[in-house]
């Protein structure tokens, strides 16, 4: 279980200490009001932004709206949106990250979001199947969040010829098996042979020196 006190600094440890879906939740509740300002912009964090481009490289391939796994506070949908992406919603387990994702606008003044859902993503969700042309996750898959398993919902939810753009940290992505699990769904026929392409998780300039050399994978893919 994560205690968090509030007279310190939360920081990414924390988020890395989280067990269970209510230790996000806990967590996330007190995190959110300054999660922007005390995490994305002092410690450089700009996964979010590699995440973002990487699926607007291929926007073409795109024809519907995009989900937003994790969507925390929304960075990455803002990302999107100003790229070109017409629709994005998002979803995540902690209704107070969720409540500053709803504030998030595109540089026109608009909505960065059309559509907000509180999920458990470990479990079965509410959303019926092949209704979204693109998925779109950063900083959700990693120590103490989702591991392979919540990848059947993602790609039951995603309609056929749906573009992936699937963030997971390099060192989950090791030892939670992640490459095994995506070789199987290529062979079973559920998504096309991925892409991995590594990117920093900071900056150069990163504020954070103990995890600066952090890296993810983005995993991307077509659903078949």
């Amino acid at each position: 279980m994560v205690h968090v006190s509030k007279k310190r600094k939360i920081s990414v440890d924390d988020a890395y200490a989280v067990e269970t879906p209510a230790d996000s939740i806990r967590l996330y509740a007190d995190w959110a009001g300054t999660y922007d300002a005390d995490f994305v912009a002092s410690e450089g964090y700009v996964y979010h932004q590699r995440v973002a481009e990487i699926l607007l490289r291929q926007r073409s391939l795109i024809s519907g709206p995009v989900l937003d796994i994790g969507c925390g506070t929304g960075v990455v949908g803002v990302c999107l949106r100003d790229g070109g992406i017409d629709v994005v919603d998002g979803i995540d387990i902690s209704s107070q990250m969720l409540a500053e994702c709803g504030k998030k606008k595109t540089r026109d003044k608009i909505p960065a979001y059309r559509k907000l859902m509180q999920a458990d993503l470990t479990k079965t969700l509410n959303i019926p199947d092949s209704q979204y042309a693109g998925l779109v996750s950063a900083g959700t898959f990693t120590r103490g969040h989702l591991g392979p398993g919540a990848l059947d919902e993602l790609w039951r939810i995603a309609a056929p010829g749906a573009l992936c753009a699937i963030g997971i940290n390099s060192k989950h992505y090791k030892s939670m098996g992640f490459g095994e699990r995506l070789s199987a769904d290529v062979v079973n026929g559920t998504i096309t042979k991925p892409d991995l392409i590594e990117v920093d998780i900071y900056s150069a300039q990163t504020g954070n020196m103990e995890h600066a050399s952090d890296k993810a994978l983005i995993v991307v893919c077509q659903i078949v």
